[in-house]
């Protein structure tokens, strides 16, 4: 609603804006028909121009944020609410009912003109149609109609009044006639309009006249012809008709010279006004927030797919998480050393994930209790690789609150391997004494491609380790080098002796770097473990 107001108000400030440019400047010059498109232009521009809007978008910073209480806001009081009249409705309703009256008066008039004009006997002409009638009505043309009453005119005036419609005809004044009366339609309000309407019509004048006359013998009697004119007053609305008021304008504009071609620079005084008018109304300007960008953030964003195994999944669970890893990833999933209960929930499970022939990553849980829920999670960065791992979580009690905590451990393995600048491979494990851990699983590659996976398994009650290794290399199994907390082993030891919840990390490494810190002790691999104490 208020944008319909806005543009009704822009609209008649326009029209306002040319009519007075017009009475001010170009009303005494005698470009008639330069007037006549000036004045057709400012309706056009009166209609299109404010519909036309540019938006400017200026960035702004953006606005801080506030953290509000909104339980110690006190509720604001509800008042009674009393009877408004709107006056938007009531302006709309007045508006209305004045634009279906004028509407009604605009059909009566057409009414009444095709009344005239049907029957009639039509007597053409070139590209004219003249209509006799005995009705005592002033002569008129509409279209390529033109009307008169012969019987109410010498020869002379008859000749005079059909060369001033021969002019309105041809220049098809009619269409002027009409576009001014529907805008009287619609800014039927703005006393402007119709003021704008009449010079409209008094400028067709000023052209009928002026053209008439060039083609008259006598012009002193085509003068006498339009006072003659002027005690007839009724005339055929929605046409040009020879009768208009102001005979005298019409008479002082027929004898007035020719204006100088130098005066023409009046026309274009309304142009700094319209660029006025755009730069303060049709320009919208649009505030938006500037997108903060955080340092130390990665703006690649990546994609997370979890694949959640629980003690309650069956076997075709498990086949539907191994079809969908194949078919989306290409990742061979597969479960070995299934056991369950009576209840038939899971109690030991083996997972084997390979990424093609690059990368394996196992899993292992025993137990005569139910597994704790676990998930295969495949990350997609924006290029494309992939990393796979196995998460688990777990709740324990906390040694020294009591309260239950969840401990999530997360191993990733990455599948797209670039490992051409060194010839080392490492493998770390971690634990922790108050976290009761099922699995920690750590994959690497080399550079030689060999793939090696270090598995440490816990039982429920954290009285066994297992280390399993699964390798291409050279490395023979038993004959790795174990070194605890920097103190060189015998090569007999057993790890399987330690206790998990004594183990702080196991770091396991081979190649040039296990030789340079061990020499040949450590050419088949090192285990070196740092414990609690």
């Amino acid at each position: 609603m208020e944008a319909l107001f806005i543009y009704i108000a822009k609209s008649t400030g326009l029209i306002a804006l040319f009519y007075c440019a017009y009475q001010a400047l170009l009303r005494k010059e005698t470009f008639f028909n330069s007037n006549r498109w000036f004045l057709l232009t400012g309706l056009i521009t009166a209609v299109v121009l404010p519909l036309l809007v540019y938006t400017k978008v200026i960035w702004v910073d953006p606005a801080p944020s506030f953290n509000i209480d909104y339980s110690k806001l006190q509720p604001s009081q509800i008042t009674q609410e009393t009877f408004e009249l709107n006056w938007n409705y009531i302006l709309i309703a007045v508006y209305a009912v004045v634009f279906l009256a004028l509407i009604v008066k605009f059909a009566f008039d057409f009414y009444s003109l095709n009344t005239i004009l049907k029957g009639r006997k039509v007597k053409q002409q070139a590209d004219f149609k003249f209509i006799d009638v005995a009705e005592n009505i002033a002569p008129f043309s509409y279209f390529d109609y033109i009307v008169y009453n012969s019987s109410m005119y010498n020869e002379q005036e008859l000749e005079n009044i059909i060369e001033h419609e021969k002019v309105h005809s041809e220049q098809n004044h009619t269409i002027d006639v009409l576009i001014t009366r529907v805008f009287c339609i619609i800014f039927w309000f703005n006393p402007i309009m119709w003021l704008y309407k009449k010079a409209i019509v008094q400028n067709l004048e000023f052209i009928a006249d002026k053209e008439a006359a060039k083609k008259l013998s006598d012009k002193k009697a085509y003068q006498y012809t339009l006072l003659k004119i002027t005690t007839h007053e009724t005339c055929v609305a929605i046409t040009n008709h020879f009768y208009q008021s102001l005979i005298k304008k019409r008479i002082v504009m027929l004898n007035k010279n020719q204006s100088k071609k130098r005066n023409s620079w009046k026309y274009y005084t309304v142009i700094p006004a319209l660029a006025a008018f755009v730069f303060l109304f049709q320009i919208e300007v649009i505030a938006k927030e500037k997108q903060l960008v955080l340092k130390g953030v990665s703006e690649k964003k990546e994609s997370e797919d979890i694949y959640k195994i629980k003690k309650n999944s069956t076997d075709k669970e498990l086949n539907e998480i191994k079809e969908n890893l194949k078919k989306k990833y290409n990742i061979d999933f597969e479960t070995s050393e299934i056991r369950r209960n009576a209840e038939n929930d899971l109690t030991s499970i083996k997972i084997d994930i390979k990424n093609g022939t690059q990368q394996v990553q196992s899993i292992q849980t025993k137990g005569d209790q139910p597994i704790k829920s676990f998930g295969i999670v495949v990350t997609t960065d924006k290029e494309g690789s992939k990393k796979v791992g196995i998460q688990t979580s777990d709740e324990t009690n906390d040694s020294k609150t009591g309260k239950k905590a969840k401990f999530v451990s997360s191993t990733k393995t990455i599948t797209k391997s670039n490992t051409n600048d060194s010839n080392n491979s490492d493998v770390s494990a971690k634990t922790d004494t108050n976290i009761n851990t099922n699995i920690s699983t750590t994959v690497t590659t080399d550079s030689d491609n060999n793939v090696t996976t270090k598995v440490i398994t816990t039982d429920g009650n954290n009285s066994s380790i297992t280390i399993s290794n699964s390798t291409r290399s050279n490395m023979k199994k038993g004959n790795q080098l174990v070194v605890i907390n920097g103190t060189v082993m015998s090569s007999d030891y057993n790890l399987e002796e330690l206790k998990p919840n004594e183990i702080k990390t196991i770091v396991i490494s081979k190649g040039t770097q296990a030789k340079a810190k061990y020499g040949e002790s450590g050419s088949n691999g090192v285990i070196e473990v740092e414990t609690y104490k």
